[in-house]
Order: structure tokens, then sequence, then C-alpha cells
């Protein structure tokens, strides 16, 4: 059955991997179990070829979403056990940056491996990150941008609590399509991730 759940990803076919979700936790299955075998696996392949520009854009996209249809039937489910929070996020697209698609990817994720995430969206000022950075306590925080005029805020987001006094209370992980490890070096973050499956990589890295 999990490899039916990842040939249906990977074809995107929401529906069906929806059925075959719903068939798994009639039988007994435990969700952690379903994501682990079923949804990640095929969730990681897809990342790694797109990397590797094999394939493009909208299939990761349809795959995405079709685990998002997925994830949505184990939730409910996962609320009541008692599994260890594998650390605490917070996500957004910095100030001037419309563009979400890779962000939401590294969200998704990091929920399917067990982080509890709070994603502030796009276009958000340093203070809105500093506001519910105090309020949520996370232990990372992950920027993204994806054009070369909206990348400087990452810097000025990041230096923004270092003026706050807060810098040394978080960690900052930072991607996007003009985010290199240099840049990540030279404005003193955290960690860096070129992709999805490597955010998840990464995050655990800071954490342990």
């Amino acid at each position: 059955m999990y490899e039916d759940m990842a040939k249906l990803m990977k074809e995107g076919n929401a529906e069906g991997l929806v059925a075959e979700v719903k068939a798994m936790i009639g039988k007994g299955a435990e969700p952690h179990d379903i994501i682990d075998r079923g949804l990640l696996p095929p969730l990681q392949e897809i990342g790694e070829k797109f990397k590797n520009n094999e394939i493009f854009m909208p299939e990761v996209l349809v795959a995405a979403w079709a685990m998002l249809a997925a994830l949505a039937e184990i939730k409910p489910l996962l609320v009541h056990e008692k599994a260890k929070s594998a650390g605490k996020v917070i996500i957004g697209t910095v100030f001037g940056d419309l563009h979400d698609i890779g962000k939401n990817l590294v969200a998704m994720m990091l929920e399917a491996e067990g982080f509890e995430v709070k994603d502030l969206g796009m276009d958000v000022q340093p203070e809105k990150f500093i506001e519910e950075a105090r309020d949520y306590k996370p232990d990372i925080i992950a920027l993204s941008a994806l054009l070369s005029t909206t990348m400087p805020h990452i810097e000025k987001t990041i230096n923004a609590f270092e003026e706050a006094g807060l810098r040394e209370h978080y960690k900052f992980l930072v991607g996007g399509a003009p985010v290199t490890q240099d840049y990540a070096d030279k404005i003193n973050a955290d960690g860096y991730a070129s992709d999805a499956v490597s955010a998840v990589e990464k995050a655990r890295e800071i954490i342990s």
C-alpha cells in the first residue's frame, strides 16, 4: 500500500491518495507510519529530482497538494498522540517578497517530520518576526526570499533581532532561489538550505 501511495502522490492524485490513507487508518495503521513510510519517501524523491533538474515545479506542486490533502486526514489523529515535538519553527517570506511556494513546501515537510510550525506567510516585516518570536518562542526562525532584490531583507531581519537584544535566543535558517551558503555565512545565519529536503535535514542538525 505504501508503494501505491507513492505512485498516487507522484501522479498528483489527491483523491486517490486520501482514499488510500483512509483505508490504511481503517486497518489500524499508525499515523506516523503512514507519514514516515508512505508520504515522506516519495516527497523526498520528488525533492531530489527537482534539485537535480529532473522534474519541474508543476510536478512538485501537484505532488505537494496531494500530500497536503493526505496530511489533512492524518493531522486530527496526531493531535491525540504524545510524540515529542522535534522543535518549534517560525517560517515566513521576508518583507517585499510575495512568493511562497518554496516556503510552503518547507513548512509542510517540517510538519510532517514532527516540527511545530507557525507560518507567517509572505511579505513579513522584521518587527512581525520579532513579535511572533516573543510569543511563540521558536527554536528556529526560517527566512525565505525568492528575489535578489528582497534577499537583503533576510539580513535586515536578523539584524533587527540583534538590535532588539534577541539574536542569541534563536537559530536562523535561510533559503530561497538567490540565497547561497556564502550569503548565509556572510550574514551569520545558523543554517542554509537550497531546497525543502535539505531544510528538514538542516533543521534537525540545528536542533541537535
